[in-house]
């Protein structure tokens, strides 16, 4: 306890106090919502019955005022902060009591002591927030000088001071959740009305659903393509808008992306605004939270009406190239043939020219341009396919008797030319007089890269013995010399083990494919 009958005056803003630390902390406590409450107005009036006092007050000091947010037996609400004893009292660290005010120095000349409602004995019990910062006091006030307050009154007034704070700091903590919670919902609503513009500013629809699939957003360019009502489409009412054709297959997409949290991507026929069908590819990704789970899917619809009929007119004309190329190499076979039946000495000769010709058809139908529905299953840039299409003849149905082994190599419409002809030539070879002679025979070929080279190794087995062929190289060897050297830029090499003769070729990897 504290009195201060004799002291020396002063005033409280002669003392060091961070006003702007205490008006931002008195703000925080939203103290507006306490004012005039039933539950603080209840601590006022124990106090007053506790203390003996015809007064009591729950003040608040503020920069220049002191405000009574609870108070028992005066009507005032508040007074200047000049002729506040709560602005002394909360600066102690106990009870302040003035026993007679009229003979304290700081306070014989206050105007609440000279006049209404004529102060005489004041205790107050400080209000201190949780970081140090004084609010004000709960006092009791009586209008006749008293020695003081009884330990039980000073015990009591403390803790009734604590159940002030107390309920100060669920005023403080509620405020701070609603700001949390308005600052938390301006935000989602600014993030919603930037993603409101952008989305409207797109060429493409957008649309967003809820996790279960629900639709619930779409943006302006969804009802400007499709002409429909807002908010006609919500929920399952989309599909409505697919062609009659297309909607079991979108359903089914769907849902399979509910189901599987995988993303969807369909290509189906949207209806538009002058009833006309557009075809449009539907994407969709879903937005997920820490924990993984689905809280919101967004999906765009893109127009690509000319561009599905570019292409389908790309495979109507793919598909009549490619036509006419096998018509032109058919002819140029019917040709040699007819030739042959000419001249029947060159039925051999004849013969070969044709499967060369051939073989170039297959190869040159495998590099060239496709559309998606006439590409080959394998990469047209792929030696392995090409070498699988140039083989396919040669194979068994029961078993792989040419077996192509090592890394891929990308090619392209250059060399496919000479590839081609040099492995029909081996293989054309392998057929008359190597390994595919006999029925146990296979043929392993091989490709490895090495310091800037790709290496292929071609490895009869299984085969009729074989020797190496005495005189002068015949047409094939020679057409292999030209496309492995000449063409491909290579050297060819050929080993004749009684097992079965064995061909590397060596070929910069750069004369494979322009890029």
């Amino acid at each position: 306890m504290t009195d201060y009958s004799s002291a020396v005056p002063a005033a409280p803003s002669e003392w060091l106090i961070d006003e702007a630390a205490r008006a931002e902390t008195l703000a925080a406590h939203d103290i507006d919502s306490l004012r005039d409450s039933d539950g603080l107005k209840q601590i006022t009036d124990f106090a007053a019955a506790l203390c003996e006092a015809p007064i009591a007050l729950i003040s608040l000091v503020e920069e220049h005022r002191q405000s009574f947010i609870a108070r028992t037996g005066i009507d005032a609400t508040e007074t200047s902060r000049e002729t506040s004893f709560c602005a002394f009292a909360m600066l102690e660290r106990d009870i302040m009591i003035v026993p007679d005010a009229t003979t304290d120095a700081r306070f014989a000349e206050n105007p609440l002591v000279t006049g209404e409602p004529f102060i005489r004995f004041y205790a107050g019990a400080p209000l201190v927030a949780d970081d140090g910062v004084p609010l004000g006091s709960l006092c009791v006030i009586d209008t006749v000088p008293r020695a003081g307050l009884t330990p039980l009154q000073r015990q009591g007034l403390a803790t009734l001071a604590e159940a002030v704070m107390a309920r100060l700091r669920d005023s403080r903590d509620a405020a701070a959740w609603r700001e949390t919670e308005n600052a938390t919902h301006r935000a989602l609503n600014e993030s919603h009305s930037r993603f409101r513009v952008l989305a409207d500013s797109m060429p493409q629809m957008v649309w967003s659903t809820l996790p279960d699939g629900y639709h619930d957003y779409y943006n302006a360019r969804w009802y400007e393509f499709t002409g429909m009502p807002e908010g006609s489409t919500d929920g399952v009412e989309w599909n409505g808008m697919f062609h009659p054709d297309d909607q079991e297959h979108a359903w089914q997409k769907w849902r399979h992306s509910l189901e599987t949290g995988e993303p969807y991507q369909i290509e189906y026929r949207l209806r538009s605004a002058d009833g006309s069908y557009r075809w449009t590819l539907g994407r969709a990704l879903p937005l997920r939270d820490e924990s993984g789970a689905i809280v919101r899917w967004f999906g765009t619809c893109t127009d690509i009406h000319e561009q599905t009929l570019a292409n389908e007119e790309r495979e109507v004309i793919a598909q009549e190239l490619s036509h006419r190329i096998k018509n032109i190499f058919a002819v140029i076979a019917g040709l040699v043939g007819f030739a042959a039946r000419t001249k029947p000495e060159l039925a051999s000769v004849a013969e070969d020219l044709r499967e060369r010709i051939t073989a170039l058809g297959r190869a040159h139908d495998f590099v060239r341009p496709h559309s998606a529905k006439s590409r080959p299953a394998v990469a047209q840039n792929s030696l392995h396919g090409l070498l699988g299409e140039l083989f396919r003849p040669y194979q068994s149905v029961e078993m792989e008797r040419i077996a192509v082994t090592g890394g891929d190599v990308e090619i392209d419409d250059r060399s496919a030319t000479p590839l081609a002809l040099l492995f029909h030539e081996l293989a054309t070879n392998a057929t008359k007089y190597g390994a595919l002679v006999s029925e146990a025979g296979r043929i392993a070929v091989d490709i490895d890269t090495a310091n800037g080279a790709i290496v292929l190794r071609w490895a009869e087995t299984g085969g009729p013995p074989v020797t190496a062929p005495l005189g002068t190289a015949g047409f094939g060897s020679q057409l292999m010399e030209m496309s492995a050297v000449r063409q491909l830029g290579g050297k060819l090499t050929r080993d004749w083990p009684t097992e079965g003769l064995v061909v590397t070729i060596e070929v910069p990897e750069r004369a494979f494919s322009r890029r």
